[in-house]
């Protein structure tokens, strides 16, 4: 049975993310801070599909809680062959606003852990010579959108590098790129996204079927919705400066930062 370890499974896409695991017939490693909802959701995926699912509470941004998901997939004793690195938070302000202590801590959980933990996971997978690493970014990654965009800038481009180191052993890596979608995100971040249209909302369910199904066919990036498939074309063809422009405009400081949230098109630019 394949096994996969999702983080950032108690909600939103990581919670998806599960459900379509678990219909898949696949065991689950169920990995995030708050272990009641963890617990909760174990059980609702085993009655629904019979899924056998290990809940494994941690704190990623705790030393101690990063080495024991890593030392889970490092288990020989118990593979886990799918890791979805999926974890992660956003910030209300730009860069030169936010303490510089939250902008580690984003940095830490968007770009260190998902490292470590791939890290830990592809010995047995190489040695398997099968299973897969789905990291999620955002398409705030392709655009010049504060700390957030770079670090998922980042993870786009490692899960391109690491496509081509491990394609000889039959390991496949995808980048999922989302954009705005119906999660807990925003709200956790602090993000004013009241006036955003409806039609530049993506359900979760959505996002993880499009991402399985790019999996499947062995692409590198899984982007769901032409609306945000047509951005990303156009975004990596128009010239940089002409993009830094527009985005400027619409990234503008508030004007009391540490009152009040940033508008949407801050740190947290998309639902990821």
């Amino acid at each position: 049975m394949t096994t996969v370890l999702i983080t950032g499974a108690s909600a939103g896409l990581g919670a998806a993310f599960a459900r379509a695991f678990a219909a898949k017939g696949c065991a689950l490693v169920l990995v995030a801070r708050d272990e009641d909802r963890l617990t909760r959701l174990a059980e609702r995926l085993g009655r629904e599909f019979g899924a056998a699912a290990e809940v494994l509470p941690a704190d990623l941004l705790d030393e101690t809680g990063l080495a024991a998901v890593a030392r889970r997939l490092a288990d020989r004793e118990r593979p886990v062959d799918v890791l979805v690195n999926n974890a992660g938070f956003g910030l209300p302000a730009p860069f030169p606003y936010n303490p510089v202590e939250d902008e580690e801590r984003m940095l830490d959980l968007l770009v260190k852990v998902p490292l470590r933990l791939t890290h830990a996971a592809l010995p047995g997978l190489r040695e398997r010579r099968r299973g897969a690493v789905l990291n999620v970014s955002s398409v705030a990654g392709l655009l010049p959108t504060g700390t957030y965009g770079a670090a998922k800038a980042w993870i786009t481009a490692f899960s391109e590098s690491l496509r081509v180191d491990m394609e000889p052993y039959g390991v496949r890596v995808l980048a999922v790129v989302p954009g705005f979608t119906r999660t807990e995100f925003q709200e956790r971040a602090g993000m004013d996204v009241s006036g955003l249209r409806d039609a530049v909302w993506l359900e979760p369910e959505a996002v993880v079927a499009k991402a399985l199904k790019d999996l499947a066919r062995r692409r590198p990036v899984s982007v769901t919705g032409r609306r945000y498939q047509a951005y990303a074309l156009a975004v990596r063809h128009l010239p940089r400066g002409f993009v830094a422009r527009r985005m400027a405009r619409a990234r503008r400081p508030p004007a009391d930062p540490a009152a009040r949230p940033h508008p949407a098109g801050g740190d947290a630019a998309t639902a990821r």
